[in-house]
């Protein structure tokens, strides 16, 4: 007898029309580039080169786009199919490791409500572990998570009893649930949990009196005077245990163990990739599940049934042997109704990845990615003991424990390098995918319609822009080092896979064309120096089919994945905010990084929350608010665009016949300043603590000054 299907996979019925457009449009890039070659060739100068390196660029960021659109594949599990397959005693162990940094930039509540949201999933308890990575090492996050262990006995039954599917309590009692008998006792001993904790880190220490018991006393009694959060021993303490613990149902709690690994500043330490790696050999001596699930803390479940689906590829007979990792894509809960900051990035973490999956496999995103140890572990030589049997807390065990997570335990191995979660770029996740995928491992994506993991974006325009300036960094120092995927990558995967890979690490080049294109045009109309073809010239309607071809197709997927114009206006917005400014800083600190001036830093981005700014975010406004280079970068093109457009306006109006032959500058002006909106109401009309300082404004008044006296030579 067949056993029933667990999931089905079949390619996307756009791929026919994705085909003919890239067709389409292909051969109007090639006519642009035979405009290119005829203006080289008759006419070379400063400008026609400038125009050419930038659409060189974008052809090739281009292509690379194109790349997730020739055979994207969807996929659908049925996780009702499972009890068919496999016993709940036949399921493999899960590992969850939830990690922070930061008691301050991560508040321990949101952390805690993290955790909870995992430890109750839909699987079995004695196969489930959470681990909370704490690599601040935080005697504040320690205390939180003793709290949560408390309320978890009292919760974990009561989501269970009434298959509560908003798992993470903040979240439930935050949409004014259905009342059942226990309701508001669970809320009372969620908000006195909550306030509890909140207090402590309001204080930044822990009271005598709030430590009751022996084992916490001595948990504590690690933090001395010499401890810090660069210089500190391994910590392991296991909260709740299976064996042990109990919830006031009497049914066996899972596992949740707090580590912090150690830290010396004499040793150099590798941030997130680095903490990992100490939780999969301390997670191996430990319960060494063979699957585990990485997840930010501030990234709750969303569907406690997610495990269930990422079964549905592990047991499936069918499913390649070499799957390495599930990949559930990132979506958020805090982006308001427009998505003002574009943080969204709907095509690129929920369309893009199912084009990926037909090449050999989506990205790690870092977050919401099922592993199969094994993956990582595939090279290891080490004797690093495995079963899978209850956590033993006996002396050998957790000497060994603390010895793999010591600071020189991977000195003279392969710990970051072939084993593991690789180092060598702030972006460890896309890096470590990429290696895997190269080494012939493959992964998929699963994006159920209820979203299996719900995040937090930044509110503070600054904060997203240099998150994006680190992540960008990153990819940087893969796209430019030795396993670049032009060259390393085009050896090992199929080309689509590695042109795809392309696209993401060079994508900070994107600021090339992007600066030539907020300058070259509004310098020339300022020196009334028309650059581009006249309406009349044939030339121009490969412009406009150009312009409207890439535009129009990108609005069409945005609004086919189930998204809205406003919203892909903020997104394309973006782009062009993000060109003049994080992809270009990203460039310059890769820069200097390569040369040795510079040491790259991971900077936690900030997760707490005002209630100021996130007003105003409610109500679709910029967050400005900091003196910074990165708002330097963006207000001068907004001031750069309007006094272009401003005077290429009044020449037209002196003499109308200059109209035709400055459209095409007056246009992308134009579109420059409608682009720049909220900057310019930043500058001018606000008065709240969110607007532009007033330096950041007069500096790029100043500088755009200074640009067009500098460049007025070349016209």
């Amino acid at each position: 007898m067949l056993k029933p299907s667990l999931h089905l996979c079949k390619p996307s019925p756009a791929r026919f029309l994705n085909r003919a457009f890239i067709f389409i449009y292909g051969i109007a890039i090639l006519a642009l580039f035979y405009r290119h070659f005829l203006n080289l060739t008759y006419s070379p100068s400063l400008t026609t080169i400038s125009l050419f390196i930038s659409d060189v660029v974008l052809a090739f960021l281009w292509v690379t786009w194109q790349a997730f659109f020739l055979n994207p594949l969807h996929r659908q599990v049925f996780p009702e199919n499972l009890p068919q397959v496999a016993k709940e005693t036949e399921y493999p162990g899960l590992d969850v490791f939830v990690l922070t940094a930061d008691p301050f930039k991560e508040p321990p509540v949101a952390v805690v409500n993290t955790a909870l949201s995992v430890l109750a999933f839909d699987y079995p308890t004695e196969k489930l572990s959470v681990y909370v990575s704490d690599d601040g090492g935080s005697q504040l996050t320690l205390f939180a998570f003793m709290e949560a262990a408390k309320f978890a006995k009292y919760w974990l039954p009561y989501c269970r009893k009434y298959k509560i599917m908003d798992r993470s309590p903040q979240v439930y009692f935050g949409k004014n649930p259905s009342l059942f008998p226990e309701t508001k006792d669970i809320q009372r001993m969620f908000e006195k949990m909550k306030d509890t904790i909140q207090n402590v880190v309001d204080r930044g220490t822990i009271d005598e009196d709030e430590i009751n018991d022996d084992p916490a006393i001595k948990a504590f009694a690690k933090w001395t005077r010499e401890f810090t959060r660069h210089q500190h021993p391994t910590i392991i303490e296991v909260l709740l245990k299976n064996d042990v613990d109990k919830d006031v149902k009497g049914h066996d709690m899972p596992n949740l163990i707090y580590f912090s690994r150690e830290k010396d500043k004499a040793t150099p330490h590798h941030f997130k990739g680095g903490a990992l790696n100490s939780l999969i050999r301390v997670s191996t001596i430990l319960t060494n599940a063979p699957i585990f699930l990485t997840v930010d803390c501030d990234m709750y479940s969303n569907n406690p049934k997610t495990p269930l689906h990422v079964l549905c590829f592990f047991l499936d007979p069918n499913v390649d042997p070499k799957l390495a990792f599930v990949q559930f894509p990132q979506r958020y809960h805090s982006i308001n109704k427009n998505d003002t900051y574009g943080a969204e990035f709907l095509l690129e973490t929920q369309v893009c990845p199912l084009g990926m999956d037909s090449w050999g496999g989506t990205l790690f995103m870092g977050t919401g990615g099922f592993f199969r140890r094994q993956a990582l572990l595939e090279d290891a030589t080490e004797p690093l003991r495995l079963w899978n049997e209850p956590i033993d807390e006996s002396g050998d065990v957790l000497q060994l424990a603390h010895r793999v997570a010591s600071c020189n335990y991977e000195k003279n191995t392969k710990w970051g390098h072939e084993i593991g979660f690789r180092y060598g770029s702030l972006v460890e996740d896309i890096f470590t995918g990429f290696r895997l995928h190269c080494s012939g491992w493959k992964s998929v994506t699963c994006n159920p319609t209820r979203a299996a993991f719900l995040g937090n974006t930044p509110r503070s325009l600054h904060d997203f822009l240099s998150q994006m300036n680190r992540w960008y960094m990153g990819m940087l120092q893969i796209g430019l080092s030795k396993f670049s995927p032009i060259t390393f990558g085009m050896k090992f995967l199929n080309p689509l896979h590695a042109l795809c890979y392309s696209h993401y690490l060079f994508r900070a080049f994107w600021s090339i064309p992007v600066f030539v294109y907020a300058f070259l045009p509004q310098i020339a109309i300022v020196n009334s120096s028309p650059i581009f073809p006249k309406v009349s010239d044939p030339w121009f309607s490969l412009y406009v089919f150009l312009f409207v071809g890439a535009y129009g197709k990108e609005l069409i997927d945005y609004v086919m994945a189930g998204s809205g114009f406003k919203r892909w206006w903020n997104h394309q917005r973006q782009w062009l905010i993000m060109g003049c400014s994080s992809y270009p800083f990203s460039i310059f600190d890769w820069l200097l990084t390569s040369l040795g001036m510079s040491i790259c830093d991971f900077n936690v981005t900030n997760k707490a929350s005002n209630n100021e700014i996130s007003k105003r975010y409610e109500q679709g406004f910029f967050e400005f608010g900091v003196e910074s280079s990165l708002l330097l970068a963006v207000s001068l093109v907004a001031v750069v665009n309007i006094i272009a457009f401003v005077m290429g306006i009044k020449q037209v109006l002196m003499n109308t016949h200059r109209f035709e032959e400055l459209f095409m500058q007056l246009f992308i002006a134009g579109f420059g300043v409608v682009n720049s909106l909220p900057v310019y109401e930043g500058l001018v009309l606000r008065s709240d603590n969110g607007k532009i300082p007033m330096k950041i404004g007069l500096k790029s008044v100043c500088v755009a000054l200074v640009v067009y006296w500098m460049f007025s030579w070349a016209f």
